[in-house]
């Protein structure tokens, strides 16, 4: 009796292995397939140096493109100014060199002074009663310099002439805005001539 019930108890054993080596050769096969649907995911640049160093590294690119493409603007505008074929405007001229609004005052201020130009303490002091400004004759000597600087490196063309210690438009700029400085350039000339020949007759 005790050794039937020996046998049956190692049967049941028996078949309890049996049925748990089937279930771990069932698992093992469901996740080797699963592993098989699925590919191993490759890692993006962002994940492999950071999203921080990343954008960083796409932005320097950006700028670099912007660079080349404003470099061969420049080069287009040189060549055209060339052959003859480069036309500015107002809006082109304030655009390169203009950057807020009391670098337009100082440009409109010595515009209405004409060919003779105006000394910086007096365009200064006109500035501040328009736009209620704290300029100084130094305040508007540098930004007439940074001015001139932006757009010769733009169009290879000057803003801004000295007459003595007054700051005047140039030809070009006058051109641009579409005022006639011929008649008072033939003035002058013709008073300058008539001052010389007064002074031959004296002497």
């Amino acid at each position: 009796m005790a050794d039937s019930m020996l046998w049956v108890m190692l049967m049941e054993w028996k078949a309890l292995i049996e049925q748990d080596k089937q279930d771990l050769e069932e698992i093992s096969a469901q996740t080797s397939e699963k592993d098989r649907e699925k590919p191993k995911k490759q890692r993006s640049a962002e994940d492999k140096i950071g999203r921080l160093k990343y954008h960083e590294v796409l932005t320097k690119k950006v700028f670099a493109q912007n660079e080349r493409l404003l470099g061969e603007l420049r080069w287009i505008r040189r060549r055209l100014e060339r052959i003859g074929e480069a036309e500015y405007s107002v809006c082109d001229v304030e655009g390169f060199a203009v950057l807020d609004e009391v670098d337009r005052e100082i440009v409109q201020r010595i515009r209405e002074a004409g060919m003779p130009g105006v000394l910086p303490k007096v365009v200064a002091a006109d500035v501040n009663l328009r736009g209620n400004f704290d300029l100084r004759y130094y305040d508007v000597s540098r930004r007439i310099l940074r001015m001139k600087k932006r757009l010769h490196f733009e169009t290879g063309k000057c803003l801004f002439e000295k007459r003595g210690h007054a700051w005047a438009l140039t030809r070009f700029a006058f051109n641009s805005y579409d005022e006639p400085i011929e008649a008072e350039i033939e003035v002058s000339t013709t008073r300058s001539e008539m001052g010389l020949g007064h002074e031959k007759e004296e002497f």
